[in-house]
């Protein structure tokens, strides 16, 4: 599910093609002229031919003997892709990214609190400690930092919950979190820590129902702090 890491003219070409499908610059189902596309890019046909192996992965091409190479239908693209994500979000889409996650958020994540209050070990609550100890360091140091340690909280405490497939859950939920963490912490200079400390306190008490509702609390704080960036209000973006 993670972004696409290719660098280069082959990287560059799997981005402009990414963004022209996602933003529907490339219609779906458009056959894609492919020596067309050599002249308008500048590329060979092999580098072509290898970012087109890229976006099918990503569910956005296919390529069928006698229609060629054509653009799916949405509803096969992979939304979870953190390339995918990034482009609809250049292409105007990032309040329907936000607020989907938020959605997925207030389903998951209070749940799994009050599981990780009734399932942690030592081993887990110093994870979450050290990833506690990691967001209060990257504060005022910039995005970048500021985001994996968030990053590495959430994925604490979903593992926290001894469940391997909602561990798994962090693959569904962590491109688009990521995307939300940038735009806030580069807008906006709170401390995210207190808020987190407050989840952590209730699963280390093993308490599930002060777990849970910490958890809301914070997604509240994110809907607003979103709602704070991009202008929306944040019972959209949170509809808790």
């Amino acid at each position: 599910m993670s972004a696409y890491s290719g660098r280069g003219v082959h990287g560059q070409t799997v981005a402009t093609l990414g963004a022209r499908i996602v933003s529907g610059e490339i219609g779906q189902g458009d056959i894609i002229d492919l020596g067309a596309l050599c002249r308008d890019l500048d590329v060979s046909m092999t580098v072509l031919r290898e970012a087109m192996k890229v976006l099918a992965a990503k569910g956005l091409v296919e390529a069928r003997q006698k229609r060629g190479t054509y653009v799916r239908a949405r509803e096969h693209w992979n939304l979870l892709d953190g390339d995918v994500i990034r482009w609809r979000s250049e292409a105007g889409d990032t309040a329907d990214v936000l607020r989907d996650l938020a959605e997925v958020r207030a389903v998951v994540e209070p749940a799994a609190a009050a599981m990780a209050a009734l399932r942690r070990d030592q081993r887990d609550l110093a994870e979450l400690e050290a990833a506690l100890a990691a967001m209060a360091g990257a504060v005022g140091t910039g995005a970048h930092a500021e985001v994996a340690a968030d990053l590495r909280w959430h994925r604490a405490l979903l593992r926290a919950t001894h469940n391997e497939m909602l561990a798994r859950m962090d693959v569904f939920i962590e491109p688009a979190l990521r995307l939300r963490d940038a735009l806030v912490h580069e807008a906006s200079a709170d401390d995210p820590v207190p808020s987190h400390a407050v989840v952590l306190d209730a699963v280390r008490n093993g308490d599930p129902d002060a777990a849970a509702a910490a958890v809301t609390a914070l997604l509240d704080k994110a809907a607003h702090d979103v709602a704070g960036v991009i202008g929306t209000d944040g019972k959209e973006m949170h509809s808790e």
